[in-house]
């Protein structure tokens, strides 16, 4: 397989055996040859969970106290005053019938959406076309509310969702490359705090049993797992 000269580069860094310290291990990914763009540094934590079972799914949400970095585009299927409320919270569209049928004509342009529960009527419309990009609105995740400006506030703050692939990893981006090293560990532990407050009752044995961080282009670190513990100084 051909790799680029910066990714042998990276990839020479890193020792595959070990297991980095987090400190270590985002000094490491901040000193890695860099792509012309601004990398998001991702996560990815192994969980002893059987996401088949369904009292074993992982799924929330959690406000990263830095943010990722990333510029989130929100629609809001709203109508009236909750409409308007949603554009002075920043949405950067909002509508009712009208927004519904843009996104049934192929307007995609948003990153997530949040609709008010009197529109899901509506918005359950357009499940086969929100649903497999991952933008439909959902009550668990907060984006099914009245209140219509918080939700908005809060994903364009840095609130992400995740959940648990069918093989027990959760993936969720931590910010950027360009951020102070101390910004992605208080995201990392902020992340990890709520991912071990979600821990299912019938998950038996070590629940997070590997970690490990990437940037886009990057390869990835090994992190040791029972380190996960001392991130708890880093909670803002």
């Amino acid at each position: 397989m051909h790799t680029s000269k910066k990714h042998r580069q990276a990839l020479s860094l890193v020792d595959r055996l070990r297991k980095y310290t987090f400190e270590d291990a985002v000094s490491l990914l901040m000193d890695v040859p860099k792509a012309k763009f601004d990398e998001t540094v991702e996560i990815a934590v192994r969980l002893g969970v059987d996401p088949r079972h369904a009292d074993q799914m992982v799924r929330g949400t959690v406000s990263l106290p830095h943010g990722t970095g990333r510029t989130v585009r929100v629609a809001v299927f709203a109508k009236g005053d909750k409409e308007k409320e949603a554009l002075e919270a920043g949405a950067d569209v909002a509508g009712a019938e009208d927004l519904v049928e843009r996104v049934q004509g192929g307007f995609l342009d948003f990153d997530k959406s949040v609709a008010t529960p009197d529109m899901m009527g509506l918005v359950g419309r357009l499940g086969k076309i929100l649903g497999p990009r991952g933008l439909m609105p959902n009550a668990k995740l907060g984006t099914v509310t009245f209140e219509v400006a918080t939700a908005v506030r809060e994903l364009k703050a840095g609130k992400i969702d995740f959940r648990v692939e069918k093989n027990g990893i959760v993936h969720a981006p931590m910010g950027k490359v360009s951020f102070a090293k101390e910004k992605i560990i208080a995201n990392v532990s902020a992340f990890l705090d709520q991912v071990q407050r979600l821990k299912p009752q019938t998950s038996k044995g070590a629940y997070i049993r590997g970690v490990a961080m990437s940037t886009t282009m990057g390869p990835g670190v090994k992190i040791d797992p029972l380190l996960v513990k001392d991130l708890k100084a880093y909670l803002v």
